[in-house]
């Protein structure tokens, strides 16, 4: 998979928490529409 400034995003699922419940999403499914992704690493991890 190759990530390139000013091209498209290649597509991914990922586990997310969205409205009170753990499910996948894949960034196809939001096409035609903004996203923003955060992304923390260590946020729900014992450190």
């Amino acid at each position: 998979m190759s990530v390139q400034v000013g091209k498209p995003a290649p597509d991914f699922t990922a586990k997310a928490y969205h409205k009170g419940a753990a499910r996948e999403v894949k960034l196809s499914d939001y096409r035609g529409r903004w996203v923003m992704l955060c992304f923390y690493p260590a946020d729900f991890t014992c450190v």
